[in-house]
């Protein structure tokens, strides 16, 4: 494939996997680490690595790149946050499947309140979205980020989680209804919020 190709194919999915780092991004890292730089290291190694992809194409491409993107991830956790002799107490550990940032995705689903006098509703939002959110499965909180702020589809979420098309498929409807459940449980209507 022609550099120029690559290129195109990498600056195509750019912002989804930034989206997929800020996401994932642990707190203590959100002020020293740029989630494009993680993109950045990410797509240098799949420019390098394309052949290998090319010859054994198991899953789509973008979840070949996130799945790359999260090595990098991996890489920027253990040397920014990485431990003198190895202190399991301090051990940092990254899956790339289930460390969704409650407050991160709270931030996306509030984001709707861009009216002036929504500035309060919307931060109260983001907390009972936080809350929520943090109240729920891993699971449930990994598929509402892949379909939502990385905006995948069904296929891509289906293989990123090991599940077929159909389980993804239901394991989302029901996130949605848990998510909407937990949220009229702890917290009464979020239309009580709204300016």
């Amino acid at each position: 494939m022609a550099d120029e190709a690559v290129n195109l194919l990498l600056v195509e999915h750019r912002e989804r996997l930034v989206r997929f780092v800020r996401v994932r991004l642990d707190r203590r890292l959100r002020g020293r680490l740029d989630p494009s730089d993680v993109v950045q290291e990410a797509c240098a190694e799949a420019a390098r690595r394309l052949p290998e992809y090319e010859r054994d194409r198991q899953v789509p491409f973008y979840v070949w790149l996130r799945y790359l993107t999260g090595q990098q991830l991996a890489l920027a956790y253990r040397r920014h946050l990485g431990t003198r002799q190895r202190d399991v107490k301090k051990e940092v550990a990254w899956n790339g499947t289930d460390n969704a940032s409650a407050d991160i995705l709270a931030e996306h689903f509030a984001a709707s309140q861009t009216s002036p006098s929504g500035a309060v509703a919307k931060a109260e939002i983001r907390d009972r979205m936080t809350a929520a959110l943090e109240a729920m499965p891993s699971d449930d909180r990994e598929v509402l980020a892949l379909r939502h702020f990385e905006q995948m589809s069904n296929s891509e979420v289906a293989s990123v989680m090991g599940l077929t098309p159909s389980a993804a498929s239901h394991r989302y409807a029901k996130a949605l209804v848990r998510l909407k459940t937990l949220m009229r449980e702890l917290f009464g209507s979020i239309e009580d919020l709204r300016p």
